[in-house]
């Protein structure tokens, strides 16, 4: 492993340390942006997670889109331009003094970070011609960005700046900070990537996509279980909430730390556990350990601390196992030539994560906490079913992959 570190490209390691960078700065302030629109506009839940939900979902559809341009006309012009947006939308949001400022920011962060997430992937990608540098990779793109999740909240409140308009700023300045030294890396080696499938169009390349029912599957069970992860997010907290758990801001606080523990300690020990098993496998671990944490949350006491840290150590096992190899299968399930496209494709699962706090609000409302996550173990079933799927669906005969699924 020692020996792939040493040798990833330098384009690499910028990728690598920008995703570092950004990812921090965005999480000083992301997580505090509902505060911000409560403060200023006396914004209510529902309001905030309508303009968040149609956001996310506007920047997944037109992220795939112009993702799968940047295989037609390279990285380089796409991701500049989704960098450069990022960097406008949060100068937008650090100016704004109206609802509809922050809006027009928050639309077009969505955009820019839908196509520069996938656009920076496939990038790194094009620079590693060997399949378990490029795995080794992902991984850490993965855990560089969970590091930065968990340090750039904190750090917003060790310096003061949570919650502070001003925090916009800093965030805009680093994403221009990052697209500097990309473009500084790219003049001492950059490796241009086979164009020859996404050279042909967006029409063309959605007929292609089209043909691959294994992908199209996958991404649909990307969907749902990003769905069902995402509520961890948002209907965990109301449901403990509504339910009035004794010491309860204690309790999420506790939730938060075993999450990001449990997902930068055993990463890369269950990388090392797992490397033997096919993919595909390991994926249907990830989602088993989902549906038990989902059944857990179920018919966990409400009083009971441990059994909803218990049920959070669960999910986040699977979590580590699951969302590091989504990438990985990706990248081993698109053909040379449409990298972009199917990352873009994939990056299709926020239809899910958006929809996550609309839909699970609204059972918690008209329902129980207990039926939202027996039906969310369901939907977990649905997702294993669908992996089973893919991984069995004949793939096209115009696409050359570089290994099974």
């Amino acid at each position: 492993m020692v020996n792939r570190l040493t040798s990833l490209p330098l384009l690499v390691w910028v990728t690598l340390l920008g995703a570092l960078l950004v990812q921090g700065t965005f999480f000083m302030v992301w997580p505090f942006l509902s505060i911000l629109l409560y403060q200023r506009f006396a914004l209510g839940p529902y309001q905030i997670g309508v303009i968040l939900s149609v956001a996310a979902l506007a920047g997944s559809l037109l992220g795939f889109y112009v993702s799968a341009l940047s295989d037609r006309f390279g990285r380089k012009h796409i991701m500049l331009a989704s960098g450069l947006c990022c960097a406008l939308a949060f100068v937008v949001m650090a100016m704004a003094d109206s609802v509809h400022g922050y809006v027009l920011g928050i639309l077009l962060v969505s955009i820019g970070r839908s196509i520069f997430g996938p656009a920076t992937q496939a990038l790194m990608i094009d620079q590693l011609p060997e399949k378990p540098r490029r795995e080794l990779a992902l991984q850490l793109r993965y855990f560089v960005a969970n590091m930065a999740g968990a340090a750039g909240p904190l750090v917003g409140v060790w310096v003061g700046l949570t919650a502070k308009q001003s925090t916009f700023f800093i965030t805009a300045a680093t994403y221009l900070l990052l697209l500097a030294m990309l473009l500084w890396a790219m003049k001492r080696g950059y490796r241009l990537a086979d164009n020859t499938l996404g050279n042909q169009g967006f029409r063309r390349t959605l007929m292609l996509l089209g043909q691959d029912h294994g992908f199209l599957l996958l991404v649909l069970a990307n969907i749902l279980l990003m769905f069902v992860y995402a509520h961890i997010d948002s209907s965990l907290i109301q449901y403990l909430t509504r339910a009035h758990v004794p010491a309860l801001v204690k309790l999420i606080s506790q939730l938060i730390l075993v999450n990001t523990l449990t997902i930068i300690c055993l990463q890369f020990p269950l990388r090392h556990l797992l490397g033997r098993w096919a993919i595909s496998t390991q994926m249907q671990l990830g989602v088993v350990l989902i549906t038990v944490a989902q059944l857990w949350y179920a018919f966990n006491p409400m009083s009971w601390h441990l059994g909803w840290l218990g049920a959070t150590f669960v999910l986040s096992v699977g979590e580590v196992i699951l969302f590091p190899n989504i990438s990985v299968q990706i990248d081993d399930m698109a053909p040379p030539g449409l990298k972009g496209a199917y990352f873009g494709a994939g990056n299709l699962y926020a239809i899910g994560w958006s929809l996550s706090p609309l839909i699970g609000g609204w059972m918690l409302e008209h329902y129980s906490g207990r039926i939202l996550y027996l039906w969310l173990a369901l939907v977990s079933i649905a997702v294993l079913v669908l992996y089973a799927m893919a991984s069995k669906v004949p793939r096209p005969s115009w696409l050359k992959t570089e290994a099974k699924l």
